[in-house]
């Protein structure tokens, strides 16, 4: 039997097993500049493209009770690169991200029936509502770099990220990605959790 997650959005890294590689860690910074330019590029307002689709799936959530499905198709595909990018430099993985092989990040979101799941009205304020969310992660994303910094040493030192530290940034991650579905990505109207699990 096979039971549906308890939010239409769920987010995992796979834990590296396997010794780190210690020098690509040691130097990860300037290693992920080229992957960096590639990400700024497709959503810096300089690209043309905007990057990640909002006001037009607003729009048509709004006025046609719609969301278009390559709308959603081209919203995840980024959203899943951004992740195996922040993945790559929060050092929860040493395999250089691609740019469209799903590796060792695993981000899923249900795809909306419009009519049925979402309110028409609802995506003129999820931003609004979302702003305790945002408070919480702007305190959790400083802590999760704290706990980079930390397992930036003890992988120089042991070769391994710890299990504790790696499932925070992990968890910090899943809850960003959860109120950007919510207030961005327009794909609930479910409420994100406060909650890293």
């Amino acid at each position: 039997m096979n039971t549906a997650p308890a939010y239409p959005v769920t987010f995992d890294v796979d834990y590296p097993e396997e010794k780190r590689n210690r020098l690509t860690v040691f130097f990860r910074i300037f290693v992920a500049i080229p992957i960096f330019i590639v990400l700024a590029a497709l959503t810096g307002s300089y690209s043309g493209s905007g990057g990640m689709l909002f006001f037009a799936p607003l729009l048509l959530i709004l006025f046609r009770r719609k969301y278009p499905r390559w709308w959603f198709d081209w919203n995840v595909a980024l959203q899943q690169f951004t992740n195996r990018v922040y993945a790559f430099l929060w050092l929860l993985r040493d395999e250089y991200p691609s740019t469209d092989e799903e590796q060792a990040v695993h981000l899923r979101f249900a795809y909306p029936d419009a009519p049925a799941d979402l309110k028409r009205w609802l995506p003129l304020v999820k931003w609004f509502l979302a702003i305790p969310h945002y408070i919480v992660l702007i305190f959790l994303f400083i802590a999760a770099v704290v706990v980079t910094v930390i397992a930036w040493f003890a992988i120089l030192i042991t070769g391994s990220y710890p299990r504790g530290m790696f499932g925070f940034v992990v968890g910090v991650m899943r809850w960003g990605n959860r109120v950007t579905a919510y207030a961005f990505l327009l794909t609930t109207d479910k409420y994100p959790p406060f909650s890293l699990d």
